[in-house]
């Protein structure tokens, strides 16, 4: 058994363009996909959020239009419910990187509030990736990798080629025209490769040991692919 770090947003809102705060938090698929596929594979999951606080997740992702109807959204809700890792979460600034196989950020709209500007998470991806541990990011949590900056001030996931929640989807999502900016577009502005796929249908892509998921539906696949490297 294996320990693996899941790395999450302590944000409850994400700060509009007109400064208007829009709840939400972590996307809760994208949290119980991968735990029940770690989990299911023997490993150990452990949490960290910034400050430590209890991860907030988006209501909007328990709901049955979110989920595939009804029955999906309560099973959803229900396995929300029994990880009792979210109810006591480690501090980010605690972590010791080498206590972890294996590292996994979700997403929701959160990461684009805290993890993107947040230093220790930066910090722990550039170490991440530089260790060769399997570094999984889904959805919006690769907002965190804007963070993750070099000394000579170059972002450490430039030229790697990623998947995450794409400027179409936000617009389909209708929140472009509100927001401050945009994840794809920041990070292409940031040297990242981004691999564009269709909108809301699975996309996994692996780069040396990043691997990404650009939405929701990529967050099971996207775990079975860091199952299948951890042996």
């Amino acid at each position: 058994m294996a320990k693996i770090l899941f790395v999450m947003t302590g944000a409850d809102h994400w700060t509009l363009a007109d400064g208007t705060k829009h709840p939400t938090g972590f996307w809760a698929e994208e949290a119980v996909a991968p735990y029940q596929a770690l989990t299911a594979a023997g490993h150990e999951i452990v949490v960290a959020t910034p400050g430590g606080v209890v991860p907030t997740v988006d209501r909007g992702s328990l709901a049955p239009e979110a989920n595939g109807g009804k029955e999906a959204a309560d099973a959803i809700a229900a396995a929300l419910a029994s990880m009792d890792e979210l109810k006591s979460p480690i501090k980010l600034e605690d972590v010791e990187l080498g206590d972890y196989a294996a590292v996994f950020y979700p997403g929701g709209h959160g990461p684009m509030e805290d993890l993107a500007v947040d230093a220790t998470s930066g910090r722990l991806l550039v170490d991440a990736l530089d260790s060769g541990k399997p570094l999984a990011v889904v959805c919006h949590g690769p907002a965190a990798l804007l963070a993750a900056t070099r000394a000579d001030g170059s972002n450490a996931f430039a030229g790697y080629k990623v998947a995450a929640f794409t400027d179409a989807e936000e617009t389909l999502a209708g929140l472009a025209d509100k927001a401050k900016w945009l994840l794809e577009t920041r990070l292409v502005e940031a040297g990242v490769d981004v691999q564009v796929g269709e909108p809301w249908v699975p996309n996994v892509v692996v780069d040396r040991n990043l691997f990404t998921g650009q939405n929701p539906a990529s967050s099971a696949p996207l775990a079975a692919e860091v199952v299948k490297k951890l042996g």
